[in-house]
Protein backbone atom coordinates (compact mmCIF):
# COMPACT_ATOMS: atom_id res chain seq x y z
CA UNK A 1 0.00 0.00 0.00
CA UNK A 2 1.35 3.44 -0.86
CA UNK A 3 2.23 5.90 1.89
CA UNK A 4 -0.79 8.01 2.82
CA UNK A 5 -0.97 11.21 4.86
CA UNK A 6 -4.37 10.50 6.41
CA UNK A 7 -5.78 7.23 7.75
CA UNK A 8 -8.75 5.23 6.49
CA UNK A 9 -11.32 4.45 9.19
CA UNK A 10 -14.04 1.79 9.08
CA UNK A 11 -17.19 2.28 11.15
CA UNK A 12 -19.16 -0.93 11.28
CA UNK A 13 -21.86 -2.57 13.39
CA UNK A 14 -25.41 -3.85 13.20
CA UNK A 15 -27.91 -1.53 11.45
CA UNK A 16 -29.21 1.01 13.98
CA UNK A 17 -26.11 1.32 16.19
CA UNK A 18 -25.32 4.89 15.10
CA UNK A 19 -22.64 4.50 12.41
CA UNK A 20 -24.05 7.19 10.12
CA UNK A 21 -24.56 9.77 12.86
CA UNK A 22 -21.01 9.15 14.10
CA UNK A 23 -19.50 9.04 10.61
CA UNK A 24 -21.00 12.33 9.40
CA UNK A 25 -19.97 14.18 12.56
CA UNK A 26 -16.52 12.58 12.51
CA UNK A 27 -15.98 13.74 8.92
CA UNK A 28 -16.85 17.31 9.93
CA UNK A 29 -14.48 17.29 12.90
CA UNK A 30 -11.58 15.44 11.26
CA UNK A 31 -11.71 16.71 7.69
CA UNK A 32 -11.71 13.13 6.39
CA UNK A 33 -14.11 12.15 3.61
CA UNK A 34 -17.24 10.25 4.67
CA UNK A 35 -18.56 7.39 2.50
CA UNK A 36 -21.81 5.65 3.37
CA UNK A 37 -21.74 2.36 1.43
CA UNK A 38 -25.55 2.20 1.23
CA UNK A 39 -25.64 5.64 -0.41
CA UNK A 40 -22.71 4.82 -2.70
CA UNK A 41 -24.44 1.63 -3.85
CA UNK A 42 -27.72 3.48 -4.41
CA UNK A 43 -26.06 6.23 -6.48
CA UNK A 44 -24.07 3.78 -8.61
CA UNK A 45 -26.73 1.03 -8.66
CA UNK A 46 -24.13 -1.38 -7.24
CA UNK A 47 -26.63 -4.13 -6.58
CA UNK A 48 -26.85 -7.77 -7.48
CA UNK A 49 -30.57 -8.51 -7.15
CA UNK A 50 -33.22 -8.07 -4.46
CA UNK A 51 -33.69 -10.02 -1.22
CA UNK A 52 -37.42 -10.78 -0.96
CA UNK A 53 -37.16 -12.03 2.62
CA UNK A 54 -35.57 -8.82 3.96
CA UNK A 55 -37.14 -6.54 1.34
CA UNK A 56 -33.88 -4.87 0.37
CA UNK A 57 -31.42 -4.82 -2.52
CA UNK A 58 -28.41 -7.16 -2.41
CA UNK A 59 -25.08 -5.34 -2.49
CA UNK A 60 -22.66 -6.25 -5.29
CA UNK A 61 -19.58 -6.32 -3.04
CA UNK A 62 -17.06 -6.68 -5.88
CA UNK A 63 -18.40 -3.61 -7.67
CA UNK A 64 -18.37 -1.62 -4.40
CA UNK A 65 -14.71 -2.54 -3.86
CA UNK A 66 -13.87 -1.61 -7.46
CA UNK A 67 -15.72 1.69 -7.09
CA UNK A 68 -13.88 2.65 -3.90
CA UNK A 69 -10.40 1.22 -4.42
CA UNK A 70 -8.71 4.28 -5.91
CA UNK A 71 -10.12 6.60 -3.25
CA UNK A 72 -9.03 4.24 -0.45
CA UNK A 73 -5.45 4.02 -1.77
CA UNK A 74 -5.16 7.81 -1.33
CA UNK A 75 -6.25 7.65 2.34
CA UNK A 76 -8.38 9.98 4.44
CA UNK A 77 -11.68 8.10 4.12
CA UNK A 78 -14.27 7.11 6.73
CA UNK A 79 -16.30 4.13 5.49
CA UNK A 80 -19.68 3.33 7.09
CA UNK A 81 -21.28 -0.07 6.51
CA UNK A 82 -22.85 -2.88 8.54
CA UNK A 83 -20.69 -5.55 6.90
CA UNK A 84 -16.93 -5.53 6.80
CA UNK A 85 -15.36 -8.81 5.75
CA UNK A 86 -15.47 -8.10 2.00
CA UNK A 87 -13.36 -4.92 2.17
CA UNK A 88 -9.65 -5.49 1.50
CA UNK A 89 -7.66 -5.65 4.75
CA UNK A 90 -5.09 -3.21 3.28
CA UNK A 91 -7.69 -0.43 3.14
CA UNK A 92 -8.08 0.32 6.84
CA UNK A 93 -5.76 1.64 9.50
CA UNK A 94 -8.39 1.22 12.22
CA UNK A 95 -11.82 -0.41 12.57
CA UNK A 96 -14.47 0.68 15.06
CA UNK A 97 -17.38 -1.67 15.78
CA UNK A 98 -20.27 0.24 17.34
CA UNK A 99 -22.37 -1.73 19.80
CA UNK A 100 -25.75 -0.96 21.33
CA UNK A 101 -27.73 -2.70 24.04
CA UNK A 102 -30.59 -4.79 22.67
CA UNK A 103 -33.48 -2.71 23.98
CA UNK A 104 -32.07 0.46 22.40
CA UNK A 105 -31.36 -1.36 19.16
CA UNK A 106 -34.82 -2.94 19.04
CA UNK A 107 -36.46 0.47 19.52
CA UNK A 108 -34.25 2.17 16.93
CA UNK A 109 -34.89 -0.51 14.30
CA UNK A 110 -38.61 -0.62 15.04
CA UNK A 111 -38.80 3.16 14.55
CA UNK A 112 -37.13 2.62 11.13
CA UNK A 113 -39.93 0.26 10.17
CA UNK A 114 -38.07 -3.01 10.69
CA UNK A 115 -40.45 -5.86 11.55
CA UNK A 116 -40.55 -9.64 11.89
CA UNK A 117 -37.54 -11.66 10.81
CA UNK A 118 -35.52 -8.59 9.72
CA UNK A 119 -35.93 -7.01 13.18
CA UNK A 120 -35.25 -10.27 15.04
CA UNK A 121 -32.20 -11.19 12.95
CA UNK A 122 -30.58 -7.77 13.44
CA UNK A 123 -31.11 -7.84 17.21
CA UNK A 124 -29.74 -11.41 17.31
CA UNK A 125 -26.75 -10.26 15.25
CA UNK A 126 -26.02 -7.73 18.00
CA UNK A 127 -26.57 -10.23 20.83
CA UNK A 128 -24.09 -12.67 19.28
CA UNK A 129 -21.63 -9.87 18.39
CA UNK A 130 -21.62 -11.12 14.81
CA UNK A 131 -20.15 -7.93 13.31
CA UNK A 132 -17.38 -7.77 15.93
CA UNK A 133 -16.46 -11.41 15.22
CA UNK A 134 -16.52 -10.66 11.47
CA UNK A 135 -14.20 -7.66 11.98
CA UNK A 136 -11.72 -9.61 14.13
CA UNK A 137 -11.72 -12.36 11.50
CA UNK A 138 -11.11 -9.93 8.62
CA UNK A 139 -8.56 -7.51 10.15
CA UNK A 140 -5.64 -7.64 12.56
CA UNK A 141 -7.17 -7.85 16.05
CA UNK A 142 -5.11 -4.88 17.28
CA UNK A 143 -6.82 -2.46 14.86
CA UNK A 144 -10.38 -3.57 15.78
CA UNK A 145 -12.02 -1.64 18.63
CA UNK A 146 -15.50 -1.81 20.15
CA UNK A 147 -17.33 1.40 21.04
CA UNK A 148 -20.55 1.67 23.06
CA UNK A 149 -23.33 3.54 21.27
CA UNK A 150 -26.28 3.78 23.63
CA UNK A 151 -26.72 7.42 24.61
CA UNK A 152 -25.77 10.91 23.36
CA UNK A 153 -22.79 11.01 25.76
CA UNK A 154 -21.38 7.90 24.02
CA UNK A 155 -21.48 9.72 20.68
CA UNK A 156 -19.47 12.63 22.07
CA UNK A 157 -16.99 10.35 23.82
CA UNK A 158 -16.55 8.21 20.68
CA UNK A 159 -16.00 11.30 18.54
CA UNK A 160 -13.34 12.63 20.90
CA UNK A 161 -11.59 9.27 21.07
CA UNK A 162 -11.54 8.76 17.28
CA UNK A 163 -10.49 12.35 16.50
CA UNK A 164 -7.64 11.95 19.01
CA UNK A 165 -6.63 8.67 17.37
CA UNK A 166 -6.67 10.30 13.88
CA UNK A 167 -4.55 13.22 15.08
CA UNK A 168 -2.04 10.86 16.69
CA UNK A 169 -1.90 8.68 13.57
CA UNK A 170 -1.19 11.73 11.43
CA UNK A 171 1.61 12.86 13.77
CA UNK A 172 3.15 9.39 13.77
CA UNK A 173 2.90 8.91 10.00
CA UNK A 174 3.81 12.32 8.55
Amino acid sequence: MKKVNRPNVLLTGTPGVGKTTLGKELAQRSGLEYVNIGDLAQEGQLFDGFDEEYQCPVLDEDRVVDELDEKMVDGGVIVDYHGCDFFPERWFHIVFVLQTDNTNLYNRLESRGYTGKKLQDNVQCEIFQTIYEEAVGAYKAEIVHRLPSNKPEDLESNLEQIVQWIEQWMKDNN
